[in-house]
């Protein structure tokens, strides 16, 4: 194994975007619990706490939905503070101008994301549409520091061996169309949460994220099988869509229908939650599974510009 050292290659901005996404799934799940008990509301005011200063609540007074939207509050505030790490260990640390800037891009989006979970809670008549822009935001936070977990890795640091690929540039335009397409089913899902509109749509756009991934799914399991770091984040995309289609199914049937579904007052908390959060493990698949497949594939033209431009640079 190389020497990281040697060439300059600092762990810490890695193990800070791997916190800071890790806290972000965490906050998005409670984000889910929040909604799902309805208990956006439960803490009257912002930025305190039923006037308290919001660090120093008490936690005798955490009860009911005030839990819920408290803990979501204190997590946000956590991911708020690893962010702001972050972005100063990248500024510090990291040698790439791009990725200390989109540590910068960071701070900025946690702080409108901060705002807008205020504003929900102060501008009620707006409510359901700061919901739906708020979740958003959050799956796009969450896709930005999965982005920089995977730029801040070791393996990121070194020039890979390129493969070959006769369709490499529209293997590459297919990862890109899937992750705009799974992006969309999560603002479809926020609309059909908050406002219990445009069900259809979800529904189709649910067939358009299985047509793509079995298609990547066949072009990189069947073609690449001995690119480990393709087939397996492909494999986590297919089996995660599984078990999406699944807990949708679930979901649909528990609000929707009169059907009765074992642990009733479990099933309807636990299968709208854990549809967000496979939703946004779906998104993180698809952006390592991007950044990857534009890292490490090449079609002949490509290569074949890439060496001329190397020997150029040694005449």
């Amino acid at each position: 194994m190389p020497d990281t050292r040697a060439r300059g290659y600092s762990p810490w901005p890695h193990r800070f975007a791997l916190a800071t996404a890790a806290s972000t799934l965490v906050l998005i799940f409670v984000g889910g619990l929040v909604t799902n008990t309805g208990a956006g509301l439960a803490v009257p005011d912002w930025p305190t706490t039923f006037g308290y200063n919001m660090f120093l609540f008490p936690w005798s007074q955490m009860v009911g939905g005030v839990f819920y939207e408290h803990s979501h509050r204190l997590i946000g505030s956590i991911v708020g503070l690893l962010t702001l790490a972050l972005a100063f260990v990248l500024w510090v640390r990291e040698p790439a101008r791009a990725l200390r800037w989109l540590g910068v891009a960071a701070v900025g989006a946690v702080i409108i994301q901060g705002v807008l979970g205020g504003l929900r809670v102060i501008l009620i008549s707006t409510g359901s549409e700061l919901a739906v822009i708020h979740g958003l935001l959050a799956q796009a936070f969450f896709a930005l520091t999965v982005s920089l977990v995977v730029c801040t890795s070791q393996e990121w640091k070194y020039t890979p061996r390129q493969v070959l690929v006769a369709d490499a540039g529209a293997i590459k335009r297919l990862c890109l169309q899937t992750t705009g397409v799974v992006y969309l089913q999560i603002f479809l899902g926020g609309m059909l949460t908050h406002i219990g509109d445009w069900f259809l749509v979800h529904l189709f756009c649910a067939a358009l994220i299985t047509f793509h991934a079995w298609r990547l799914a066949q072009r990189l399991l069947w073609l690449q099988m001995n690119q480990a770091k393709l087939v397996w984040p492909v494999t986590l995309l297919v089996g995660l869509l599984v078990l999406q289609l699944l807990l949708g199914l679930g979901s649909y049937v528990n609000r929707f229908t009169s059907v009765e579904i074992p642990y009733a007052v479990f099933s309807r908390l636990a299968l709208p939650t854990t549809h967000r959060i496979t939703g946004a493990l779906m998104l993180a698949a698809c952006i390592v599974l991007t950044l990857r497949v534009y890292r490490l594939l090449a079609s002949r033209q490509t290569l074949g510009s890439q060496e001329l431009l190397a020997e150029q640079v040694r005449a």
